[in-house]
């Protein structure tokens, strides 16, 4: 993966599919917040701004290969493919045990005052 924004995280019991096993939405959503975060980070970086911009997903697709164990940290890894004005195209994967579990690829967008999710998180 190029230049990317990496991040570890350790699951629990409550994030089990079934034992032992991460759950799927779990990873979903692990992926699009990071994913999400490296956009804004990005677009940040490319205006210059001195903080990031709110941004949102547009859309997002999501590849599971394979079980994820839950005993162990989970790696996410994330780099933009394309940075616009006000939108970035993320691609990114989660990692456990030295394999590939999942990735994504997704287009996030940067909102203005007024939109319901500005300044939200």
């Amino acid at each position: 993966m190029d230049k990317c924004v990496v991040a570890e995280w350790q699951p629990n019991e409550g994030h089990q599919a079934f034992p032992g096993m991460l759950n799927g939405g779990i990873i979903g959503a692990l992926l699009d917040c990071h994913s999400n975060w490296t956009a804004a980070w990005e677009l940040m970086q490319k205006s210059g701004f001195a903080s990031p911009p709110c941004t949102v997903t547009a859309e997002y697709a999501i590849k599971l290969f394979r079980p994820t164990p839950l005993h162990l940290p989970v790696t996410l890894r994330a780099s933009a493919k394309e940075v616009l004005t006000d939108r970035t195209i993320i691609e990114a994967e989660l990692s456990s045990d030295g394999k590939i579990r999942a990735n994504c690829r997704g287009v996030f967008v940067a909102v203005k005052p007024g939109h319901p999710a500005y300044h939200q998180w």
